[in-house]
This record gives structure tokens, sequence and C-alpha cells, in this order.
């Protein structure tokens, strides 16, 4: 299971928006293995000024905050950073010194879906990768 909330100036994800949807999906299903089917994006289109450009950022700056069950490697973490830095890049025209990726994990038991504990849940795909 993974969510994925992104954040940016409303002029830049809104035209964006799907095209990001299909980039993010994609890494996520080839990278941390979730089936093509677990597509949870939410968008946080913002103002200017309720979203301001660090220093160094331009105005595509963009932050992509995922929650996942704990149990991938560091080294599928590290694999799905690279991924989206490229493929954002070559897709969405924002470079990664223009991306953030946080990465939250929680244990299985920390989540509810469909009225049960994510531990209770039978997945079809691994999580421990």
């Amino acid at each position: 299971m993974a969510q994925f909330t992104v954040y940016g100036r409303d002029d830049v994800l809104r035209p964006l928006r799907s095209a990001l949807s299909d980039t993010l999906h994609a890494a996520a299903v080839d990278v941390l293995g979730l089936p093509v089917t677990k597509r949870f994006h939410r968008f946080f289109p913002l103002s200017a000024e309720d979203f301001p450009t660090p220093e160094g950022r331009s105005e595509r700056y963009t932050i992509v905050e995922v929650t996942m069950f704990a149990g991938r490697t560091v080294e599928t973490k590290k694999a799905f950073y690279r991924r989206l830095f490229a493929d954002f890049a070559e897709h969405l025209a924002i470079e990664p010194v223009d991306l953030e990726i946080t990465i939250v994990e929680t244990p299985r038991h920390d989540w509810g879906i469909r009225g049960r504990p994510g531990d209770e849940l039978s997945l079809t795909y691994r999580v421990e990768t």
C-alpha cells in the first residue's frame, strides 16, 4: 500500500496533473512493485503566496510525499528516487533541483483499510522488495 501527495504551484501543477500522475504511477509500479490498479494520488495545487519557492529553485518546485507500508529496502527506495528524478525531468520538465521526495513508512498494523487493520489484509503484491 502506498499513498502519494503532491504539492506544487497551481499554475504548474494543474496543467501537469494527469501526466504527473502517470509518471509517478509508472515508477511506483516498476520500482516499488505496486499493482497497476493501485493509484492513490492526491494533488494540492497552491498559489505562489501559499507555496513560496525556496532559494535556488524555480516556480516548478514540487514536493512528493509517499506514505507506504514499511518493508522496502534502502536500495529500492533509492532506485525510486532516481527514477522519479529522471522521469520528472524527461516527461514533465521538472528538474531534480526542483523535486523533493519524502517517504514515510509505517507498519502495516498502523493502517486501517477497508474496515480492517492493514496487517490483516491479504495483498496481491510484495512489500518486502
